[in-house]
């Protein structure tokens, strides 16, 4: 016997369903977890409930697998409609997770389908009582409805995967699964077991599939972490980081480059934009200023919000110059926004500190703001009173 009539024996069937077990049991972890950490309980509930029901019917397809096991016919037809159900749950689960919430999914269409897994299995009890008989002899019954309404249930579920905004690694999967269905169904009503590339095919591509629904769900869990951890250090409203983390990037740049400078910059006029044009115009001019602050910054600094209409960069001075970055800000903003903004430049020829520096570029922001607005003044060019008033 060589290794392939091995494989696609029992024995395989039997490596098959530990392997895709194993896979199961690390989503199953991983789903669990999921339930635990985000509010949408009942989508990761219906996760936790496949996975157990996919074990199930991968353990029955490893005892089916071995003709001297003589499985009872209830035991086979579990195993089939085990199959389909948990397919449609966990494809309705995947579906809800990479569909944006605007897009609503219903779950009608999957009810119906479990419904009718139901209803065509006992049709088949009640017009074919022959196959249970077969099914008590020993032999391995057929259920061709089943069979065949699993295949349309997966293209089904592949088409209206095209409709939406799906990830096209989960395509891939359906595609994997439909390719699995199709070997089984020509295996069973074609071959009937003698072309052993075949039997090899169905055993072996159920690992693939599930491979990928666990590289799916890790990618979520993953993205989910990302978005988590990006939340807790940028500004909400902008995308600017928020004061703790623009302080820490700050830090960072002061103790690794050789000059350093805050660009403290404060939008003119801002609260009676607000209350003239109300507050979605506002944010979204504070939008604007934003994305110019962290353009102008990209490359040679960082940039956040320090509260308010209060917007800074922190850049190095190594290659460029602090006023002409500052200029080029607010120019920007005159030019392509409705406001203007008055800007503050400190350095790190001025003071030791992140805290320091910031004080020192919010003070010189001040008397531009004092002295005619829209207007960038460097600290080291106030007048020596204002700066001996700080000291």
């Amino acid at each position: 016997m060589s290794i392939i009539q091995w494989l696609a024996g029992p024995d395989g069937q039997l490596i098959s369903s530990a392997c895709v077990i194993v896979i199961l049991m690390l989503m199953l972890f991983m789903s669990l977890r999921l339930y635990a950490s985000y509010r949408n309980k009942r989508v990761y509930r219906l996760l936790t409930s496949a996975l157990p029901l996919f074990m199930i019917q991968q353990l029955l397809l490893a005892w089916i697998s071995y003709p001297e096991q003589a499985a009872p016919p209830w035991l086979q037809v579990t195993a089939s409609i085990t199959q389909i159900v948990s397919f449609i749950i966990i494809n309705f689960v995947f579906m809800k997770l990479y569909t944006h919430r605007s897009a609503r999914l219903k779950s009608i269409p999957f009810i119906i389908m479990i419904g009718l897994t139901f209803v065509i299995a006992g049709a088949h009890y009640a017009f074919f009582p022959s196959s249970i008989e077969a099914a008590a002899a020993g032999e391995q019954i057929r259920f061709l409805a089943l069979d065949f309404y699993s295949l349309i249930v997966t293209f089904l579920i592949l088409l209206d995967t095209k409709g939406t905004e799906m990830n096209t690694r989960y395509s891939a999967s359906l595609i994997t699964y439909f390719i699995i269905e199709l070997s089984r169904i020509a295996d069973g009503y074609v071959f009937h077991g003698s072309v052993a590339w075949l039997m090899l095919l169905s055993h072996l591509l159920p690992i693939v599939y599930f491979t990928q629904l666990f590289l799916l769900l890790f990618q979520w869990v993953i993205e989910r972490l990302m978005l988590t951890y990006q939340s807790s250090i940028t500004d909400g409203l902008t995308g600017l980081y928020n004061r703790r983390h623009f302080n820490l990037k700050a830090e960072q740049l002061l103790s690794r480059s050789r000059g350093t400078a805050v660009i403290f910059c404060d939008i003119d006029n801002f609260k009676k934009l607000n209350d003239t044009q109300g507050h979605h115009k506002a944010d979204g001019v504070l939008k604007q200023v934003s994305e110019i602050i962290k353009e102008e910054s990209a490359g040679i600094g960082t940039a956040g919000r320090y509260g308010g209409e209060e917007l800074l960069a922190c850049i190095g001075t190594d290659k460029v110059k602090p006023d002409r970055v500052a200029e080029s800000i607010r120019k920007r903003v005159e030019q392509e926004t409705i406001v203007t903004i008055s800007v503050g430049v400190s350095t790190s020829k001025d003071a030791g500190t992140v805290q320091e520096l910031v004080k020192l570029a919010d003070e010189a922001m001040y008397h531009s703001k004092t002295t005619g607005k829209n207007k960038v003044t460097l600290f080291q060019s106030m007048p020596a009173a204002k700066k001996k008033s700080l000291s």
